[in-house]
């Protein structure tokens, strides 16, 4: 799925979510356009006409302009005559027959990169409840562009130092089977070691990070690079251990030195679910401690 196709099954869920917590019968919203500096209204929702599809908001002009000058939430309760705000885009709202709006700023580590809207098509006040609503809504958008761009940068990452390739491979000769560096002392050893010390963790920061991305492709593509990673030097494996994704993840998370706790927040679980998962997959690798189940993943081949 493109870049594009991305942010519209999200802002797509957004939208859903706007107006089922709000009751607002009409949601509408975008992200930035690459390289314009304006926000293009891409999705609607409960929309009648297409009027406000493709609309370039502009920083500072309507409603959502004012929202992305000000980062903050902004609304009118009669939007027509509203003397709070300019009104470069009146005839597509009054197309649509909309009143009161609010417009919610989607910013991402203090950057807009978007805007959501809720409207009604009735002149009455919305109350603290559905902006609170909508601001939840702005919240799941800026979640999962901060998810992304993680991954995207990870894979930048690991790309740019060569990591799923020549790095690993370089590594490789370094390390001794897929327990770790390989025996010896001097600055080669020292080099590989550490080398090898950020693959692993790049490895464990990507298996955290693919099951939070909603992005089909993108996660698929997370994976296959863990996969890379997992089996730069590994030998093939012995035996089928039948670990699950969810194990893997855990045990990746682990071995990079995460306790429990921080496991299941990186994972997005509880620290009980983690326990169990770690317990599971310790029973099938046939080990009996944290460290055992590194060790024997590392030697099946599913973590570098």
């Amino acid at each position: 799925m493109s870049a594009d196709g991305a942010d519209a099954v999200e802002m797509r869920a957004a939208l859903v979510r706007l107006r089922r917590g709000t009751g607002l019968p009409v949601a509408f919203g975008g992200l930035m356009a690459g390289g314009t500096g304006s926000v293009r209204i891409g999705e609607l929702s409960g929309a009648v006409t297409g009027a406000l599809r493709g609309l370039a908001i502009a920083t500072g002009n309507g409603l959502g302009g004012k929202a992305l000058a000000l980062s903050r939430p902004c609304a009118v309760t009669d939007y027509p005559v509203s003397r709070h705000i300019s009104h470069e885009y009146d005839a597509a709202v009054a197309a649509e027959g909309l009143l009161s709006v609010l417009a919610v700023p989607v910013v991402v580590r203090r950057r807009v990169r978007g805007v959501l809207y809720g409207a009604l098509r009735t002149a009455q006040p919305l109350g603290d409840r559905t902006l609170g609503e909508a601001v939840a809504a702005a919240r799941d958008v800026e979640q999962a562009l901060v998810v992304r761009d993680e991954a995207r940068a990870l894979l930048a990452a690991v790309a740019g130092a060569g990591a799923a390739g020549s790095v690993a491979g370089g590594v490789a000769g370094s390390v001794a089977g897929a327990g770790g560096p390989a025996a010896g002392s001097g600055p080669g050893a020292a080099v590989g070691s550490a080398a090898w010390e950020e693959v692993r963790e790049a490895h464990g920061a990507l298996r955290a990070l693919a099951p939070r991305v909603m992005d089909p492709a993108l996660r698929e593509e997370l994976l296959a690079v863990c996969g890379r990673l997992a089996s730069a030097t590994a030998p093939p494996p012995v035996r089928d251990v039948g670990l699950t994704p969810r194990e893997v993840d855990v045990l990746a998370c682990v071995a990079t030195g995460a306790t429990n706790a921080v496991t299941a927040e990186r994972l997005g679980l509880r620290p009980e679910t983690v326990k169990a998962y770690l317990r599971s997959a310790m029973r099938k690798l046939g080990a009996h401690t944290r460290l055992e189940a590194v060790v024997a993943s590392r030697r099946a081949g599913l973590l570098p």
